[in-house]
């Protein structure tokens, strides 16, 4: 799903229910910027990112992964590899470069049998280029993210 970017309005003005989540941005800076304000609003945040040890990265992923924090903000060092059953809902909130970086993230969520759901935002020409190829290349349709979203897509029952 899309969403025009308006900084923190999904974030901080819209509750949605949910497991866990990954938010992906585009670099160390936003990571850690992002995860303060989602702190600052009352949410179970954590960022992980490059800039951490590699024991600080350990640390808190363990965290996220025993559901003490429930939202991990990350740049693309956990766009692959990471499996966590409960993650059910994928934001992009900066658009990833490439449409194999998009497959990657948005395939965090929805894990295990589980369904998912991704948001993107879109926020420049080259963001909606790169969704375009993301379309053109695994023929989908991604459409614009609706006023409600029926917790039932992207939660099992």
């Amino acid at each position: 799903m899309v969403y025009p970017k308006d900084e923190g309005y999904i974030i901080c003005r819209q509750r949605r229910w949910f497991f866990e989540v990954v938010i992906f941005v585009k670099s160390v800076q936003r990571a850690v910027a992002l995860d303060k304000l989602l702190v600052e609003c009352n949410f179970p945040s954590i960022a992980i990112h490059s800039g951490l040890q590699q024991e600080d990265r350990i640390a808190r992923y363990k965290q996220f992964k025993e559901f003490q924090k429930r939202i991990m903000v990350s740049t693309d060092l956990f766009g692959r590899g990471i499996d966590i059953e409960r993650v059910n809902i994928v934001i992009n909130y900066d658009m990833p470069d490439e449409s194999d970086s998009y497959l990657h993230r948005v395939g965090r969520a929805g894990r295990f049998g589980t369904k998912g759901l991704a948001i993107t935002f879109v926020a420049t020409d080259e963001d909606q280029e790169v969704l375009t190829k993301v379309q053109e290349r695994f023929e989908v349709t991604i459409g614009e993210m609706p006023a409600s979203i029926d917790t039932t897509s992207y939660l099992n029952a």
